[in-house]
């Protein structure tokens, strides 16, 4: 019974969550904390620390840990097994409508559309996340709160990958061995 009830809960984040991880916390929090009980708000929070710090998606890291934690190692499969099953039939049923259809002018025309759209809300991510980077999420930075450590990193990074063929991961890798070496050589600031 436990089992059905992990991949119905499941079932219903993986439908409704729509927008992303952040998106799916009221409705995680809603089956798992208030529906069920199966934890409590202290070892929410911890759950949201644990997915957030663990790869991939937070509703799929939180499922696997609910599951884990309310019925084993079964239960982490049916509760992932759920959250994953809506999106890979939409998805399933999408690729195929737009394998039929990718010839039609109206297809191609909402999609060439959509591409703006894509790009400004990645190149907005990529913006957050250089401000973070380099003043901290100030916005109004001056160039005297600048972290040069960090520009000097990405700017090597974007070289790097601009002019070479190494692998994005192996950037990232060398990024962050730069970052530590540059903190221990620093005495720790940074």
């Amino acid at each position: 019974m436990i089992y059905l009830q992990l991949l119905l809960s499941f079932l219903q984040i993986g439908l409704f969550s729509f927008g992303g991880g952040y998106a799916a916390l009221p409705l995680i929090q809603d089956q798992v904390v208030t529906l069920h009980g199966w934890l409590g708000m202290t070892e929410f929070t911890d759950l949201i620390t644990i997915s957030q710090m663990t790869p991939g998606p937070i509703a799929l890291n939180a499922a696997t840990f609910v599951g884990t934690k309310v019925a084993g190692l079964p239960g982490a499969a049916v509760a992932t097994l759920g959250c994953i099953l809506p999106s890979c039939v939409i998805v399933t049923v999408i690729a195929k409508l737009y394998l039929r259809y990718r010839s039609m002018d109206a297809l191609q025309g909402v999609l060439a559309a959509l591409r703006p759209g894509v790009v400004a809300m990645i190149a907005a991510a990529g913006v957050s996340i250089l401000l973070t980077a380099f003043w901290g999420g100030d916005a109004l930075a001056d160039l005297a709160g600048t972290d040069w450590g960090m520009v000097l990193i990405f700017g090597l990074c974007f070289l790097l990958l601009r002019r070479t063929k190494l692998s994005p991961i192996l950037v990232m890798v060398l990024a962050g061995v730069v970052k530590l070496g540059a903190a221990a050589a620093g005495g720790g600031a940074g």
